[in-house]
């Protein structure tokens, strides 16, 4: 039998090279052996208050990247989380299962209202609950996270232990980390330091075009380069070659680790084959994109039949949930 897995997508900004070689490659790979449900998380946008005027735009944006960069609604469930009301409905009836004192707890809370004082709102508080209605709701046996969200996998595990005991069921299942077998590659950024994302400012996008992505790599921090063989490679440096792996073959990583370690490199020559292996990679996903989101009917149609099927599994436990809790037709 296979495994129900659950996964948010977010619904703002393009994807980037660290998106796609880190948990997108392993979506691709989870659709052919499991039954998925990924879904853009636009409810669990409204807690920055984005913009309403760009807000679909924005959704219909991600989701061409996703299925141009090999999300298949053949295999997957795909669709709009909002498109599926019964998440709402479930949502509200698991807040009442949640303590204000255990979600203020929370380290992702905490981080938020250090991040946006002025604007702590209670989906910001809620956010582990809605997390754990997405995934409930279509009872997944397994949550692709990262290590920023274990946290609210184990809540989601505590909501699921709660509901069956409070009522007396053995209902929700409780979800385990879906585990990929390798460790997550972590592109870093052209900066310096850090990972690779978009408030950063430091990201190479699967939209970009070949004269931006080589503008960009061309900009990436360097140094002097190094004086003395077999010399460490500071963070710049070893960030370049981290991307260099993902995207280019082992012979040429080879060739440029050789020429640091001999002292021998020259950095125009690396970001030069950095940038052409970024584009092999990047363009072809580019030309998808383009074409899809040209394609309106396509897009809709996508959107329609995920939300379909969503429903249809969300429609079921929502059901059955209230009729657990008591609730019954007069």
């Amino acid at each position: 039998m296979k495994d129900i897995v659950v996964s948010g997508i977010r619904s703002t900004g393009n994807l980037h090279l660290g998106n796609y070689f880190g948990a997108l490659r392993n979506f691709i790979k989870m659709q052919d052996e499991n039954n998925c449900f990924f879904f853009i998380a636009d409810l669990h946008s409204l807690t920055t208050h984005p913009k309403s005027e760009d807000f679909h735009a924005k959704v219909r944006q991600v989701l061409a990247e996703y299925l141009a960069a090999g999300l298949d609604p053949d295999k997957a469930t795909i669709f709009v989380q909002s498109d599926v009301p019964e998440v709402s409905e479930l949502y509200t009836l698991l807040n009442m299962l949640a303590p204000v004192g255990e979600l203020e707890r929370t380290v992702s809370f905490k981080e938020k209202v250090r991040k946006q004082p002025d604007n702590v709102n209670a989906g910001l508080l809620t956010y582990p609950v809605l997390m754990a209605t997405d995934i409930l709701i279509h009872h997944a046996t397994k949550v692709p996270v990262g290590k920023d969200q274990e946290q609210h996998l184990e809540m989601t595990r505590m909501f699921a232990r709660r509901f069956n005991s409070l009522y007396e069921s053995n209902y929700f299942p409780e979800p385990t980390a879906y585990n990929f077998g390798t460790e997550l590659v972590k592109i870093p950024g052209l900066d310096g330091s850090g990972k690779m994302g978009k408030s950063e400012g430091n990201g190479l996008y699967l939209a970009d075009d070949e004269a931006t992505i080589r503008k960009k790599v061309k900009r990436a921090v360097t140094d002097v380069g190094p004086s003395v063989e077999n010399a460490p490679m500071p963070e710049a440096i070893q960030n370049l070659f981290t991307i260099l792996e993902a995207v280019s073959a082992r012979d040429t990583v080879d060739y440029f680790r050789d020429k640091y370690r001999s002292c021998e490199i020259r950095y125009g020559d690396l970001k030069q084959q950095l940038a052409d292996d970024i584009c092999r990679v990047t363009l072809p996903i580019r030309e998808r994109i383009l074409a899809i989101t040209s394609d309106a009917n396509y897009i809709a149609k996508v959107a329609r039949e995920g939300a379909d099927r969503a429903r249809s599994s969300a429609s079921k436990t929502l059901s059955e949930v209230k009729q657990i809790m008591g609730f019954k037709p007069f």
